[in-house]
């Protein structure tokens, strides 16, 4: 049963909530204390399984089990989260994390806001189904974690604030890095501010312009950088330093805050990057038809200081791109429940369909996977987790996927030599990698566990749908996506990596105990023969 948290550092962590509550929004005073035991159980649940899952903790009496090793609990069997966490976090650092996660997500639960507003266009629509995913992550103990905001900025800027703003700078040119976003902003919204000669406009989230740019009082002072009036309204997005601008392009910003495991800054690199990629990518999926891609179309830097706090990243939406009667749903709103529909967006979906899962998981298997695995096989492993990805339909039934967001990918240029393809990556790009150990782990994890393994479990609950059954019908179309790639110099390799019996997971609790890097760990894959 869930527990009244009353007693402890999270009782504390609450009423300092609670304190700033009554102070900047009263009128949410009552929801936070209310959700603050449901908040809490689903951070503790997701912390506990996975747990279980890194061979942190025994598994108890009670959990169900799934594919990759996944045990699911009903309750978290604590108040406390970080009680979990007892004799493993002896710096407590995680422990932080956790009790923040938990605060933030009781705040998010007593704003939240499922409605989408009139004559809204596809961009607009697909962030107000993003809300639904409340809990953020749907493996990440720490979805709802933003350590470096306290409740005021929490409720100026996060997702369920609905809107922040853009603010900009003068770069004096010889220290910008890359394309003039300025420029390209005052295109589509001629009230930006103009620079003065010999400078560029760089945008900045606002709470980094207000906040962060203390760091560099001495290039302000030296007139490498001057503050500039104005700013643009825009809508946060689930990752929050991507904002949604009016017309529907998105602009990616440095934002200097913890959310999940990284600090959401941006390097050059990816500022660099994006668009390289996103040209190296439209190239490689020209021959798929129902590849939507969400290209980065310009970036730039400023390499002064940490190098990653003033940086930016143009992005297309989908504003004219869809068909009429398509709907683009993010993939993390998916597995979640919709009280406008009474169920989960994916079961609405299903029954909207005809009504059959395993048909309907067939079809969205073979609109996610078989593109993915044409590109590993050439040397690019994109991040497809649920959160990378915006599945469009069609009278229910998967129609297109359109996919976003490539910092996070992994490119083999030996693989990409042998396509005939090739790129110029900013030198030391964590992006390129040798090891295709590195290059199929990314798909696997991404696209197999957190995003289809997720969407098989919810299909079981609402539709009876007997996992066994289910990942014989994506083992099935990872065969048949094979068989098609015949004779491809790396096809049967990342075949058999696939369908072995054991896959390496990605230990996201293990890695934030560790402080820094991947880690990875064997778990059971339920595609084995």
């Amino acid at each position: 049963m869930i527990r009244i948290v009353s007693t402890g550092r999270l009782a504390a962590a609450a009423a300092h909530t609670e304190a700033a509550l009554a102070v900047h929004e009263p009128h949410l005073v009552d929801g936070f204390v209310r959700n603050l035991p449901h908040a809490a159980d689903t951070v503790g649940r997701r912390l506990r399984a996975a747990l279980v899952r890194e061979d942190l903790a025994p598994a108890t009496a009670g959990g169900r089990r799934h594919a990759f090793n996944r045990t699911e609990y009903p309750h978290a069997g604590v108040a406390d989260p970080v009680d979990l966490l007892a004799g493993i976090d002896p710096a407590g650092t995680f422990s932080t994390e956790i009790r923040n996660a938990v605060i933030n997500l009781a705040l998010a639960l007593s704003r939240f806001d499922p409605r989408i507003p009139d004559g809204a266009g596809p961009d607009l629509t697909a962030v107000h189904l993003e809300r639904l995913a409340v809990a953020g992550h749907n493996l990440h103990p720490c979805g709802r974690t933003r350590l470096g905001w306290d409740t005021g900025d929490v409720l100026a800027h996060d997702l369920e604030a609905g809107h922040t703003a853009l603010r900009f700078v003068a770069v004096r040119d010889d220290t910008h890095l890359g394309d003039d976003l300025g420029a390209w902003l005052r295109t589509l919204h001629p009230d930006i501010p103009h620079a003065p000669a010999g400078y560029r406009v760089q945008p900045v989230h606002a709470w980094q312009f207000d906040t962060v740019l203390h760091r560099y009082a001495d290039l302000f002072t030296d007139g490498t950088l001057h503050r500039l009036d104005g700013h643009l309204d825009t809508v946060p997005t689930a990752a929050l330093r991507t904002l949604l601008l009016p017309g529907g392009h998105y602009l990616k910003v440095s934002l200097d805050i913890q959310v999940t495991s990284t600090r959401r800054s941006i390097s050059v690199a990816s500022t660099r990057n994006g668009p390289a990629l996103s040209t190296l990518l439209h190239r490689l999926t020209a021959n798929e038809p129902r590849l939507l891609l969400m290209a980065e179309t310009g970036g730039a830097a400023v390499p002064a200081g940490s190098g990653r706090d003033l940086s930016a990243i143009a992005r297309t939406g989908l504003t004219g791109r869809l068909e009429p009667g398509e709907q683009a749903i993010p993939g993390g709103a998916l597995p979640a429940y919709d009280p406008a529909i009474g169920r989960t967006v994916i079961a609405g979906l299903v029954d909207t369909a005809g009504g059959d899962p395993a048909t309907w998981l067939a079809d969205y298997t073979r609109l996610l996977l078989p593109p993915l695995l044409r590109l590993l096989a050439d040397g690019v492993a994109l991040e497809a987790h649920l959160q990378n990805c915006l599945p469009t339909f069609v009278g229910g039934r998967p129609h297109r996927l359109a996919l976003r967001d490539f910092a996070g990918l992994r490119l083999h240029p030996g693989r990409l030599a042998d396509a005939g393809h090739g790129i110029d990556l900013w030198p030391g790009s964590v992006v390129g990698t040798g090891d295709t150990e590195i290059l199929r782990a990314k798909l696997g994890y991404t696209a197999l566990q957190a995003h289809l393994g997720e969407l098989v479990i919810r299909l079981g609950e609402s539709h009876d749908l007997d996992e066994a059954r289910a990942w014989r019908i994506v083992r099935d179309v990872v065969d048949e996506t094979y068989d098609a790639l015949g004779a491809h110099p790396h096809a049967a390799a990342d075949h058999s990596w696939l369908i072995a019996a054991r896959v390496p997971h990605k230990a996201l609790v293990r890695m934030r105990l560790a402080g820094a890097g991947d880690i990875h760990i064997p778990v059971s894959n339920p595609l084995h023969a």
